[in-house]
C-alpha cells in the first residue's frame, strides 16, 4: 500500500508500497481514491487488476500444513511414563522369548503382559493421534465464514458475481442488505440513508453497528473504526460503495487466523500430565538404583575369585547365574511400573465426559476433563456467556394523568418468548389511551419480527425492534378486538403485533439515519385517518417534541417542566447501562392527506430526499419511552459466588461497552454493589499500555477487560499462564478462537457460538450459560481427585 502519498496507481510504485499499512479509515474519500489510483465510479483497469494480484495474490487465507501423521503418532510416545512403560513391556518380551528358547517351549503366558502393555499404548495413541489431528479444524472453520462472490465495478463495468478470491486493494465493490463482507474495506459512499453490520463475532459487540464514510482518529481501535467493513461480516441494513483496503491474510480476520496458528503450536502439557512426567523421571531414578543394588548383592554368585595360599589368583564368571540374577532386577523393575497406570487414567476421564455431557458440558478432548477440575482463573466473555444475546425491554415509562407525572412498569423476562414474564404493576381488564399509543409505535414502527424455531424463540431483524414487539405482546390487545391476555396462544407469537398492522397499514417509511437518530412511518387507520409514528432516541425525539400526550389520551403542550422530569428518567436509565428509546406520533400531516403510495404525488418527492425527514418528523407529540439491554442470565450471581468460595478469580473480556459492560458486571457480582472498582476495569488498549500488566491481573477478586480485540484476549491469557494460573477461556465469536486456543482449557457456546469458536475449543456448552461451567469445573475437581487415589492405589499395591 502507500508510502509516502504515492499513487498506488502508478505501477513502478505498487512493489514498492505492497507491506505499508494505509491508514484508510482515517483518510477522507478523495485520498483514499489517489491512494489507490482508482476513480469509485470505474472501477480499476484489467491491468491494474493483474499487477496487483502479483504482488498481493489472492484474497484468501493460508493454508498451513499440518503435522505428519508420523509426527503425531512419535508425539505420543513423548512422555515419561510410556517411555518407561514400553521399555519394561520390551524387556518382558525379550526375556520370555529367551526364557522359552532355554527351556525349549515358549510359554504363552509369560507374553501375557507385556502383550497388555503394548495394546494399552496402541489406543493410547490412536486416541490422541485422533484427537490431535482434529486441532487444525479450527482455522478451516475459519474458511467458511469468508465470502464466496462479490459485487465488483472493474473498467466501468459492474460484474455482479465475481469471485472474491479475485479481489484486489483498491477494487471498488457494492454491498446490500444480506450481503457477506468479502475483504477489509473503507466506505466511499452510502446508497441508503443508514448502514449498519453486524460484526460482533468478531468484535464482540451485542448490537448491529451504524457505519459511515466520514473518516476517524487514526489510533481508533476496531470497535471504533465506524467507517471500515470487515471481512466475514454480514450487513443487516442499508447498502453502499466500498474500496479494499485489505485482501487475505491482511484483513483482521487474516489476523485471527495467524493468531489461531500461533496459538495452536504452543499448547502445553495439562497439569496432571506434567506432575504425572515428573513422578515417572523420580520412579526411573528410584528403579533403577533398586534393580542396580539388587544385582550387584547377587555379584558374588556369578562373579568368584580362585584363591592359592589365601590371596585371589584369578575369578570365575558364571554367564547364566548374571543373566538369572539380571533377569530377577527386571522382574522388579516391572512389578514396581504402573502398568495400568494409561488405562486407568483414559478411563476415568471417559466417564468423566459421560457426566459432563450429562450437565451440558460437551468435551472435545479428554485431557480437559482433568484440566478443568484445576482451573483457577475463568476468562469469561460477556455476550451471550454471561447475559442472553438476546435484547429485552425492562423498563417501560409511560405519562401519567398530568404532564408533570409519569408512570414505571418493570418488564419481566430475558428472552424474545412472548409468554417469558410478565409487565409488574399492569392495569388489568384493559390498558389506557396513552398505553395503546406506545403499544401502536412499537408494533407498527418496527421492521423486526420474532419466530419460534427448534423450540426456542429467535429474532428476524434488528434485535432493539424485535424485544418491541414482544413488549407489545405482553401488553396485550388493542381494546375492541374482543380478545384479552388470557387468550394468549403460543401458535401465534405476534398475535397482539399482527392486530396493529391490520389496524394500521403502513404507506410509507422514513429511515432510521445517524443524524436524526430516529425512524417513522406514515401509516393510514381502518378509519382512513393518516398518522406519522416515530421512535428513536430520547433526546431527539424530546427536541422535536411540542406536545405531551397524558395517561386518557388528552394532549397538552410539553413545558420545560415535562422535558426535565423525562430527561431525569432516561439519565436513571442510561446509568444502568439501558439503551433507551423514545416514542412520539404526529397527526397532523396535512401534505400527507391524498398520498397513498403513488410515485406520482407530490408528497412522494420529499420521501425521496433523506434530508426531509427531520422536518417532516416535526412538532410530534411524546408519548413515552422505554430501555432494553442484553439481560444477564438469572443463574450466573449465583454461579459467580461459587467461583469466589471455591477459590476461582472471574475475569470478563468483551469487546462490548464499558459502561454497558460495568453495569453488568456489578449485576451479576463480578463487582460489589458499592464497591469502588474503576482500577479494575480497563478496556483492552489501557491494559495493553501498562507498565506492569501482571501485577494488574494479580489482584484479588472479578477485573473487567472492556473493547477488547483479539490479541489483548490472546495476551491476556498468555500473562496468566506465565504466572502460573491454569486458565479456562469461555467465547462465542471469531474475536475469541485465538484466546480459546491458547487457553489451558478453551470453552465455545455450543448455541450462539461460531463453527470457529467450537473447533478452537476444547469444550462446548450445549446450553450456553456460564453456570454450566461452573458445574463442569466441581465435577472436574471430583474427577481430577478419583485420579489422584487411583493413581496412589496402584502405587502402593
Amino acid at each position: 500500500m502507500g508510502r509516502g502519498g504515492e499513487d498506488y496507481g502508478n505501477q513502478e510504485a505498487a512493489a514498492a508500497a505492497a507491506e505499508d499499512v494505509f491508514p484508510a479509515w482515517a483518510k477522507e474519500v478523495q485520498e483514499c481514491e489517489k491512494h489507490f489510483g482508482v476513480n469509485y465510479k470505474l472501477g480499476l483497469t484489467s491491468e491494474q487488476v493483474q499487477i496487483r494480484r502479483k504482488i498481493h495474490g489472492y484474497n484468501e487465507l493460508e493454508k498451513h500444513e499440518g503435522v505428519s501423521v508420523w509426527r503425531l503418532i512419535l508425539d505420543q510416545f513423548n512422555d515419561t511414563l510410556v517411555r518407561i512403560l514400553l521399555a519394561a513391556a520390551v524387556i518382558s518380551f525379550v526375556l520370555a522369548w529367551y526364557d522359552g528358547d532355554e527351556g525349549g517351549e515358549m510359554e504363552i503366558t509369560a507374553f501375557v503382559e507385556p502383550l497388555v502393555i503394548f495394546l494399552i499404548l496402541i489406543v493410547n495413541a490412536i486416541v490422541g493421534v485422533w484427537q490431535e489431528s482434529n486441532a487444525e479444524k479450527a482455522l478451516e472453520a475459519l474458511k467458511e465464514i469468508q465470502s464466496e462472490s462479490a459485487t465488483v465495478i472493474r473498467d466501468g463495468n459492474r460484474i455482479p458475481n465475481l469471485p472474491a478470491k479475485e479481489l484486489v486493494p483498491g477494487d471498488i465493490v457494492e454491498l446490500k442488505v444480506g450481503d457477506k463482507v468479502p475483504a477489509d474495506m473503507r466506505v466511499l459512499e452510502l446508497i441508503s440513508s443508514t448502514l449498519r453490520l453486524e460484526q460482533g463475532s468478531l468484535t464482540g459487540e451485542s448490537e448491529a453497528v451504524n457505519k459511515t464514510n466520514k473518516p476517524v482518529s487514526a489510533d481508533m481501535d476496531i470497535q471504533g473504526k465506524r467507517c471500515m467493513v470487515f471481512a466475514g461480516t454480514t450487513v443487516v441494513n442499508g447498502n453502499c460503495v466500498c474500496i479494499v483496503t485489505q485482501i487475505g491474510m491482511g484483513t483482521e480476520i487474516g489476523k485471527v487466523h495467524e493468531q489461531i496458528h500461533a496459538a495452536s503450536q504452543c499448547e502445553e502439557d495439562t497439569p496432571l500430565k506434567k506432575k504425572l512426567n515428573e513422578f515417572g523421571e523420580a520412579l526411573t531414578a528410584i528403579i533403577g538404583v533398586i534393580c542396580l543394588l539388587v544385582w550387584l548383592i547377587n555379584v558374588k554368585y556369578f562373579l568368584t575369585w580362585e584363591y592359592v595360599d589365601g590371596w585371589p589368583a584369578n575369578f570365575k564368571f558364571s554367564f547364566e547365574k548374571c543373566t538369572y540374577y539380571f533377569e530377577i532386577a527386571v522382574a522388579l523393575a516391572v512389578a514396581a511400573i504402573p502398568e495400568g497406570l494409561p488405562a486407568v487414567i483414559t478411563t476415568c476421564l471417559a466417564l468423566g465426559t459421560r457426566k459432563m455431557a450429562q450437565k451440558n458440558a460437551l468435551v472435545r478432548k479428554l485431557p480437559s476433563v482433568e484440566t478443568l477440575g484445576c482451573t483457577t482463573v475463568i476468562c469469561s466473555d460477556k455476550t451471550g456467556t454471561l447475559t442472553t444475546n438476546q435484547m429485552a425491554v425492562s423498563n417501560l415509562i409511560a405519562t401519567g394523568p398530568t404532564a408533570d407525572s409519569l408512570r414505571t412498569f418493570k418488564v419481566d423476562g430475558t428472552t424474545y418468548n412472548p409468554f417469558d414474564g410478565r409487565i409488574q404493576y399492569w392495569p388489568t381488564g384493559y390498558i389506557d389511551a396513552n398505553l395503546q399509543t406506545i403499544a401502536k409505535i412499537a408494533a407498527v414502527c418496527n421492521d423486526a419480527g420474532v419466530s419460534q424455531s427448534d423450540h426456542k424463540y429467535v429474532s428476524n431483524g434488528m434485535p432493539t425492534e424485535a424485544a418491541l414487539k414482544v413488549l407489545v405482546e405482553k401488553m396485550g390487545p388493542p381494546e375492541g378486538t374482543g380478545l384479552d391476555s388470557s387468550s394468549s396462544s403460543q401458535n401465534d407469537v405476534l398475535r397482539c403485533c399482527k392486530i396493529w398492522n391490520a389496524t394500521e397499514k403502513r404507506i410509507a417509511t422514513l429511515e432510521f439515519d445517524r443524524d436524526r437518530k430516529s425512524m417513522g412511518v406514515i401509516v393510514k387507520s381502518s378509519s382512513g385517518k393518516k398518522s406519522l409514528l416515530v421512535k428513536g432516541a430520547v433526546e431527539n425525539i424530546l427536541e422535536r417534541s411540542t406536545s405531551i400526550q397524558l395517561l386518557d389520551g388528552s394532549v397538552v403542550a410539553l413545558n420545560q417542566s415535562s422535558r426535565n422530569i423525562i430527561l431525569e428518567a432516561l439519565d436513571g436509565m442510561s446509568t444502568s447501562a439501558l439503551r433507551c428509546l423514545g416514542f412520539a406520533y404526529k397527526d397532523d400531516l396535512s401534505e400527507f392527506a391524498t398520498y397513498e403510495g403513488e410515485e406520482e404525488h407530490p408528497a412522494h418527492n420529499l420521501l425521496l430526499n433523506p434530508a426531509n425527514y427531520s422536518s417532516i418528523e416535526s412538532n410530534l407529540i411524546f408519548v413515552g419511552l422505554v430501555g432494553l439491554r442484553d439481560p444477564p442470565r438469572a443463574e450466573v450471581h449465583q454461579a459467580i459466588e461459587d467461583c469466589r468460595a471455591a477459590g476461582i478469580r472471574v475475569l470478563v473480556i468483551t469487546g462490548d461497552n464499558k459502561n454497558t459492560a460495568e453495569a453488568i458486571c456489578r449485576e451479576i457480582g463480578v463487582f460489589g454493589a458499592r464497591e469502588e472498582f474503576s482500577s479494575r476495569s480497563l478496556t483492552g488498549k489501557e491494559f495493553m499500555e501498562l507498565r506492569d500488566q501482571k501485577a494488574h491481573l494479580r489482584q484479588s477478586g472479578g477485573l473487567l477487560f472492556s473493547r477488547a480485540e483479539p490479541r489483548h484476549k490472546q495476551e491476556i491469557v498468555r500473562l496468566l499462564k506465565e504466572d502460573g494460573e491454569v486458565v479456562a477461556m469461555t467465547g462465542d465469536g471469531v474475536n475469541d478462537a485465538p484466546a480459546l486456543k491458547l487457553a489451558d482449557i478453551g470453552i465455545a457456546m455450543g448455541i450462539a457460538g461460531t463453527e470457529v469458536a467450537k473447533e478452537a475449543s476444547d469444550m462446548v456448552l450445549a446450553d450456553d450459560n456460564f453456570s454450566t461451567i461452573v458445574a463442569a469445573v466441581g465435577e472436574g475437581r471430583s474427577i481430577y481427585n478419583n485420579m489422584k487415589a487411583f493413581i496412589r492405589y496402584l502405587l502402593f499395591s
